[in-house]
């Protein structure tokens, strides 16, 4: 899959989250998460020029946590018309005019709606989350996602099926919940 695509950098954004503020976070596991989605230099750098995802600090994954709240609100909004609301909102607060970037050749050309290649950590994450997640709204008219309706585990997660709207992050999780109902009921 292309790590630019617009389903590629709304998975991105839904990992960001969960380890950003339901895991302990450390610049070493946002790292990770920003390497296993082929994030590397020019991608979301820090304001001394770095820009490899080795270079997230600890100043830089105190501003994505609040970053990543931003973005669950929206994924936890209550409809089309709230989600919609808040990323206008995200959008408004964060975004620039589209550009594309190649990152100086080390990547296929993409858009970016940040003010340059080299902006801190949590300005990319945000502005380009918030563009993925609107695009996904506007092309399935629905929230992209949700957090997990089971009560010991909230996680966000992203939602592009068709059909029923999806309830729980993982399969571990519906079925435990599928157990207990079980349970309760005999």
């Amino acid at each position: 899959m292309n790590v630019h695509s617009t389903r590629a950098m709304a998975e991105r954004a839904v990992d960001l989250c969960v380890a950003l503020l339901y895991e302990e976070p450390s610049a070493e596991s946002v790292a990770r998460v920003l390497r296993a989605h082929g994030e590397r230099a020019g991608a979301g750098a820090d304001p001394s020029g770095g820009g490899a995802a080795e270079d997230v600090g600890a100043r830089d994954v105190a501003a994505m946590r609040e970053a990543a709240g931003r973005l669950v609100e929206v994924l936890a909004a209550p409809g089309v018309d709230a989600a919609a609301a808040l990323l206008n909102r995200i959008l408004a607060d964060t975004a620039r005019p589209p550009r594309l970037t190649s990152h100086g050749g080390t990547s296929t050309w993409h858009l970016h709606v940040d003010a340059h290649d080299d902006v801190p950590w949590a300005e990319w994450f945000l502005a380009s989350s918030a563009m993925a997640l609107a695009v996904l709204l506007a092309d399935h008219q629905r929230v992209p996602g949700g957090l997990c309706a089971s009560a010991g585990c909230r996680r966000p997660y992203l939602d592009l099926g068709g059909g029923s709207p999806r309830r729980y992050c993982s399969t571990r999780c519906a079925t435990r919940e599928r157990v207990a109902a079980h349970r309760a009921r005999t």
